[in-house]
């Protein structure tokens, strides 16, 4: 008790705790938009509550993870070789998370391109995709986000509480922003190609990660921000263009 009112009264334990919290919310943005496109493939009824259980597996695995920080932090060490370069258990998480994403996010854009090159089956897989099918593959991913940002978090800070309150911070954005996400996502299909390519951009990042290439963060979340931006502009102007026709008509 006396080690947290210490920190409570420590001006650098609150700069780190600001600081871990942005990384957190950040870090998560990569998550939310996996779980939106899942989940938005799920019967209507189901998906809110998928949203939910996805987002709070991944509160319980990072509390967990930060249960056991002095493993997580073995996580770093090489385990074995391969071509020169020593390979840790972060580094195997990271390349198995970066190959799921390529192979998901492709998938789904071809899906998205060609949607009539695909058997009866698989349209009916992806057209009614099962509610336990879909917090699987939530978890899988909460699994390789979580590691990640643990790791990340014991980077910051030494201190516990500060990695608990940060993590409590972020999942909890994550939950107000998820629906919303989803809905964005679901009524602009140009957006869900954009997510899709975030996707497949993430993924590369984390195999690249995994097989040793330092990518700075902040020139991926730099460009998605920018696309996004652009995506905004287009649909501002595709609705203005569209309800100027709509008011034309309306007048003849």
């Amino acid at each position: 008790m006396d080690s947290i009112l210490a920190l409570m009264q420590s001006p650098e334990a609150w700069i780190a705790l600001l600081t871990l919290i942005v990384m957190e919310v950040v870090l998560g943005i990569d998550n939310l938009i996996f779980i939106s496109i899942l989940t938005n493939k799920l019967p209507p009824d189901q998906r809110e509550t998928a949203r939910r259980v996805g987002i709070g597996l991944a509160l319980v695995m990072r509390l967990a993870l930060l249960g056991t920080v002095a493993w997580i932090v073995k996580l770093t060490t090489p385990v074995f070789e391969l071509f020169g370069h020593g390979f840790s258990w972060k580094d195997v998480i990271l390349i198995a998370g970066g190959l799921f994403l390529v192979w998901k996010a492709t998938k789904e854009i071809h899906h998205n391109v060609d949607p009539a090159d695909h058997d009866e089956d698989f349209i009916a897989s992806t057209a009614n995709a099962s509610f336990g099918a879909a917090i699987g593959q939530i978890l899988l991913l909460d699994l390789v986000f979580s590691v990640d940002s643990i790791i990340t978090a014991v980077g910051m800070t030494p201190h516990l509480p500060i990695m608990v309150v940060a993590v409590l911070v972020a999942v909890t954005v994550m939950l107000v922003a998820a629906t919303p996400l989803a809905n964005f996502i679901e009524k602009n299909p140009t957006i869900v190609m954009l997510a899709l390519a975030f996707l497949l951009m993430i993924g590369t990042t984390l195999i690249a990660e995994g097989m040793g290439f330092h990518v700075p963060k902040g020139y991926i979340y730099a460009a998605m921000a920018f696309s996004a931006l652009v995506e905004v502009l287009n649909t501002l102007s595709r609705n203005a263009r569209l309800k100027a026709k709509a008011e034309k008509r309306a007048m003849h």
